[in-house]
């Protein structure tokens, strides 16, 4: 049995300051989630993302020292763009319709710009320390927000963590498996969703 522990994955070697900077790693950061989901972490490398982001390899290897680095930030991208869907749903005091119809949406629409992504990174590409602690921010960031949204329409709930859990993993249950299906756009899905979530947090459930 292995005992070596692995080194925790470089990250970018600098921060772009400059806007075509910003446009080029930002371009090489869309291209390399594209690359990743249509061909999965075998077939993955930086040639083929720079060649899709139509820079040179230098141009990559300026901002990304591997493709390990380049995946970590692809995994950050990621997990803001989730955490954006569920704060920007669940900023500011609203009918609990309209809360479940923007986190429907924003939810689907998050995992809509590259629906096979989220598996490949969650069961295909490498990890390390440092990849692992970012993602236990992320989920203690995403069940705050989850945890807000369940106390303001549930209030007299004791244990809102429990409850911010089950609908967390609830709506990404259904958002995963329709990605996997290819049935993110169906019409259904978002009113059947939708419904689920008015459900849970008016306590229907509950009262059954």
């Amino acid at each position: 049995m292995s005992t070596r522990i692995a080194k925790p994955a470089p990250r970018m070697r600098k921060e772009p300051r400059q806007a075509r900077s910003v446009a080029t790693v930002e371009a090489i950061i869309e291209a390399g989630a594209r690359v990743l989901s249509e061909i999965g972490w075998a077939g993955f490398s930086t040639n083929k993302v720079a060649e899709a982001a139509g820079v040179s390899i230098g141009s990559l290897y300026q901002y990304f020292p591997d493709k390990l680095a380049l995946v970590d930030a692809i995994r950050r991208r990621h997990f803001d763009h989730v955490l954006s869907a569920i704060r920007e749903a669940a900023a500011e005091k609203k009918p609990l319709r309209q809360f479940a119809r923007e986190l429907v949406r924003g939810m689907i629409a998050a995992h809509s710009i590259h629906p096979t992504l989220h598996q490949v990174l969650l069961d295909e590409a490498p990890g390390d320390r440092g990849s692992r602690a970012a993602h236990a921010s992320f989920q203690a960031r995403y069940l705050e927000h989850y945890a807000a949204a369940v106390a303001q329409y549930r209030r007299r709930l004791k244990d809102t963590e429990t409850v911010a859990r089950v609908l967390s993993s609830a709506v990404e249950g259904v958002i995963h498996n329709a990605a996997r299906r290819n049935m993110l756009d169906a019409p259904e899905l978002h009113k059947q969703l939708g419904e689920l979530i008015c459900a849970y947090l008016s306590g229907q459930g509950a009262r059954a």
